[in-house]
């Protein structure tokens, strides 16, 4: 059964034609770069750690060993190895912090489910059929009975005001809500969503984890958006936006010209 996820969605609002050169025409120029190889090492031990898998005197060893990893899977692209020693520096400064982040935000909690699979029908849309496809990064339960998704963030010192409510990213954490309440028949009144901000290069608060709001009007938006995302995909209209030329990475190339 076809699929789309969120960060397909939100190439398309960026431009339906970047869209169907990444998605349809499968041309993938992005691979990666040492930004990127943080954040996923940094994701898989906020999940571990989270899991109870490993314990703090095995954080320093288990990131090391994954972040080299990521590196090297970027074999081939340009890497600034003075940036990745700063990086393994810097990183050393946040991980200890990250139970006791989710600890003060939210007090007493119990580990749901890490990097839980959404895969579900998309019902609301009826030219074809469709599932919603993501991954949670992090779901709790606090004593007050409430589900709380998590979506870890690593970037540097943080987010500004605009972005922090950007309406396109915050739609990540709504659908993913609403998926997951689809999954498990859950009240959608008994579940929060969560940024989780793991500051790289922050003076103090380098963990940082702020609500966002997902309620019945947001969801409703967000659903349409995906809808008409979903419609326009389906007859094939991959309009350009010039105006987001500037930041595609297919600019001046062969394939969009």
């Amino acid at each position: 059964m076809r699929h789309i996820s969120f960060s397909e969605m939100k190439t398309w609002t960026e431009c339906p034609y970047k869209h169907k050169l990444n998605y349809i025409n499968r041309v993938r120029k992005f691979v990666g770069n040492e930004f990127t190889a943080f954040g996923k090492a940094v994701h898989n031990l906020c999940e571990n750690a989270m899991l109870g898998t490993i314990v703090e005197s095995e954080f320093e060893d288990f990131f090391d060993e994954n972040f080299e990893n990521e590196i090297l899977s970027l074999a081939g692209e340009e890497i600034d190895l003075k940036l990745v020693e700063q990086m393994s520096l810097q990183a050393r400064n946040l991980y200890p912090l990250i139970i006791p982040g989710v600890q003060n935000t939210f007090g007493d909690y119990e580990v749901v489910s890490t990097e839980e699979k959404l895969y579900e029908d998309i019902s609301d849309f009826d030219k074809e059929d469709f599932k919603f496809k993501g991954f949670i990064d992090l779901v709790i339960k606090t004593s007050d009975g409430k589900y709380h998704i998590i979506d870890w963030k690593t970037c540097s010192w943080g987010w500004d005001a605009k972005k922090r409510t950007d309406k396109i990213l915050t739609y990540q954490l709504t659908l993913y809500k609403k998926y997951f309440c689809a999954k498990h028949n859950i009240d959608p009144s008994k579940v929060e969503t969560h940024f989780a901000l793991l500051k790289r290069t922050a003076k103090k608060n380098n963990v940082e984890i702020f609500r966002v709001t997902s309620g019945d009007r947001k969801t409703r938006n967000a659903s349409a958006l995906l809808n008409k995302a979903l419609h326009n995909i389906c007859v094939g209209n991959f309009i350009k936006n010039r105006s987001s030329c500037d930041r595609c990475e297919f600019r001046k190339t062969k394939h969009c010209k």
